[in-house]
């Protein structure tokens, strides 16, 4: 561990365009679940959309520049950087593995965006955070109400864990952080073989039908595992997941942030109001649980 729970976590924090939009209460979640374990977000100041999900299809000098200038920003701060979004995450993990042994590209960085950038400080999701520094065993402590009966579905979609050589920090076929993580705050994570299969996030406007099949087919493979619910760490598949879901028998499965229901599980007071936001309604669910 670069860093230690003891003396305390701290990352220049990027937020994202769907977290202060679309994806409030993730925004809203992520802020306070970190700061009941400690973890201290500075907000890159003047940040700005980092490309995904059309930027990188374009140019690949674009999206370098995109990305890159968040990273020179987050680099003036000294600290490594930590990201929510996947797709967020994925555009800078990329830009930073392309210019971190390339003097061309920083150079051609600094001057497309008159900005230094020496690629010294990583980049790291926010689940890979609480796991891996923070630590279950510490999360556990934290827990005053588990989500004893909530069964779930995991669903690390396409860029959490992949490509495996820019993101390691779990199995990119069969990953277990988010499963255990959720076993952690007392709900049984299902096991299932669609955790990392696409929702079709990027085709939900322009094939509408496509994306609309793959989340019904994900929703059905996750409620015959067991699942009441599925969990996820994505805006993009978040929305696509409440969106598209055909339903059996009239009945959609509710989708959660991860840091929604870390929030519920330590009875951090405003959990309740960030799922107001969802188009699936999770109370019904939690009521009969007594969550």
């Amino acid at each position: 561990m670069s860093q230690s729970a003891a003396t305390g976590l701290r990352y220049a924090y990027y937020p994202g365009c769907s977290l202060e939009a679309t994806a409030r209460e993730y925004g809203q979640s992520v802020r306070a679940v970190c700061s009941h374990l400690g973890i201290e977000l500075a907000e890159i100041p003047d940040w700005s959309c980092c490309g995904a999900s059309s930027g990188h299809s374009t140019s690949r000098q674009l999206a370098r520049t995109l990305a890159g200038r968040n990273l020179a920003l987050a680099e003036k701060m000294e600290m490594d950087i930590a990201v929510a979004c996947p797709a967020c995450y994925i555009r800078l993990r990329n830009a930073h593995h392309e210019m971190q042994s390339d003097d061309r590209l920083r150079e051609e960085l600094s001057s497309v965006m008159s900005l230094s950038y020496q690629a010294k400080h990583g980049v790291r999701h926010l689940l890979d955070i609480i796991v891996n520094e923070i630590g279950l065993e510490d999360l556990k402590s934290k827990v005053v109400k588990p989500l004893k009966g909530l069964k779930l579905a995991a669903y690390y979609g396409c860029y959490l864990v992949r490509p495996p050589e820019l993101v390691a920090f779990d199995d990119p076929e069969n990953p277990q952080c988010l499963d255990d993580l959720l076993n952690t705050l007392g709900a049984e994570a299902r096991d299932w073989s669609g955790k990392v299969d696409c929702c079709g996030g990027s085709l939900s406007l322009s094939k509408r039908e496509i994306a609309g099949r793959l989340v019904s087919e994900l929703a059905e493979m996750a409620g015959r595992a067991g699942a009441e619910a599925m969990v996820t760490a994505c805006p993009l598949c978040h929305a696509n997941l409440e969106m598209r879901q055909a339903g059996v028998d009239g009945k959609k499965l509710p989708v959660f942030y991860f840091t929604e229901l870390i929030g519920l599980a330590l009875g951090i007071a405003e959990a309740r109001s960030w799922l107001r936001r969802h188009l699936i309604s999770p109370s019904g669910l939690l009521t009969s649980l007594g969550l």
